[in-house]
């Protein structure tokens, strides 16, 4: 289960999370900018999230087979019309739909099955789970910078549909759904809208991911503006995968001494911070690539222990559903945040107001999230 949720998010996210190298290319090709173009990422991650609260209650209803059978098929197809799309709004919603389908399908129905097979070490196993993400952003980004260089942006949509679409029905002939466990039933929807801590953790999820999504769309461009190689300007979002699957182990094992609120709660405090390393980027590819650790670490533990705090705070029971709608708050979040970027960029010709956004953003969400209690 823990292998085939992996791969699943290797496949899914690394496809998702390289769309920074296509960005440039698409805006010269449909002649927009920087603002329209990231809206391509922002329909995406907007759907993901978005249908995650429809795929996390279709998990605890139907399993997971039928759910990630969807999701390849639609990330397949999303991709092969995207590479012949003949304009930009063809694109943005082939794109958006099958991208977006395909990762809703893929993460939050694994991850709670992942959760639901496992009790004592229900954080390792998640932390292993969705180091998927890291590493597929590790490989596929920089990976799609150099197919793009090489055969165009259109082909290598079409080839990285292809084989996504192929992994995610693998995964989708191994898994099973988890063992019936007893204990005291998780909160139904209407109770978790009611409840104080439910609600907070939304809206710290919501402010951070404003800020969090920006760099994987804009820090390629940023680096380039900066005098970095097209392709080492793409690989800082696979950096982020690297330090990300470094913080989900590491503060994994930290959350085991701390109780997994407070290691929860830490990874704010770090990618809030982080944004402080990218007003420095001037300074060179060492500063970027060191934001780029600081950010990832702290979002690699950001996305592991997530569904444990909510699993501890919440139950299991419905796990699924809880988290589906959860991360809807990443969604709305994610989908303004790129495109206004943009669209500031564009304005002002600076990235200058956009880094320091984000900056009061991490801290609005760090003093947030510290406002959740303990169970």
């Amino acid at each position: 289960m823990v292998a085939a949720a992996f791969a699943a998010m290797f496949a899914s996210f690394g496809i998702a999370y390289s769309f920074g190298a296509f960005l440039e290319p698409m805006a010269e090709e449909f002649g927009a900018g920087r603002g329209t173009t990231s809206v391509f990422f922002a329909l995406t991650s907007l759907t993901y999230f978005g249908l995650g609260a429809l795929s996390g209650v279709a998990v605890d209803r139907y399993g997971p087979r039928r759910v990630l059978l969807v999701g390849g098929i639609a990330l397949g197809a999303g991709l092969a019309a995207t590479s012949q799309a003949g304009e930009l709004w063809i694109g943005l919603l082939t794109y958006g739909l099958g991208v977006g389908i395909g990762v809703a399908c893929a993460y939050v129905p694994m991850v709670a099955v992942v959760s639901g097979w496992f009790e004592r070490r229900r954080t390792l196993a998640i932390g292993v789970a969705v180091t998927g993400i890291g590493l597929g952003t590790l490989a596929v980004a920089p990976l799609a910078a150099a197919l793009i260089d090489e055969v165009g942006w259109r082909n290598t949509h079409l080839l990285l549909g292809m084989t996504g679409a192929a992994v995610l029905v693998v995964c989708a002939l191994v898994v099973t759904r988890p063992p019936v466990q007893t204990g005291p039933a998780a909160l139904t929807l209407a109770e978790a809208v009611r409840n104080r801590d439910y609600r907070r953790l939304y809206l710290a999820s919501g402010l951070l991911s404003v800020a969090l999504f920006v760099p994987f769309v804009h820090l390629p461009g940023y680096a380039v503006e900066a005098g970095v190689d097209r392709v080492a300007a793409a690989a800082l979002v696979g950096v982020i995968g690297a330090a990300s699957t470094a913080g989900r182990l590491v503060l994994g094992v930290v959350a085991a001494r701390t109780g997994a609120l407070r290691a929860f709660q830490g990874c704010f405090l770090t990618m809030g911070a982080s944004f402080a390393l990218w007003s420095l980027g001037s300074g060179g590819y060492g500063v970027l690539f060191t934001f780029a650790v600081v950010l990832g670490v702290g979002y690699g533990g950001f996305v592991a222990l997530g569904p444990a705090v909510v699993a501890e705070r919440f139950g299991t029971t419905r796990l699924g559903g809880l988290l589906g709608v959860l991360y809807t708050s990443a969604g709305i979040g994610s989908a303004v945040g790129a495109p206004l970027a943009g669209v500031a960029v564009d304005a002002s010709g600076s990235y200058v107001p956009v880094i320091a956004g984000c900056l009061v953003l991490g801290a609005a969400a760090f003093l947030t999230v510290l406002g959740v209690g303990r169970r």
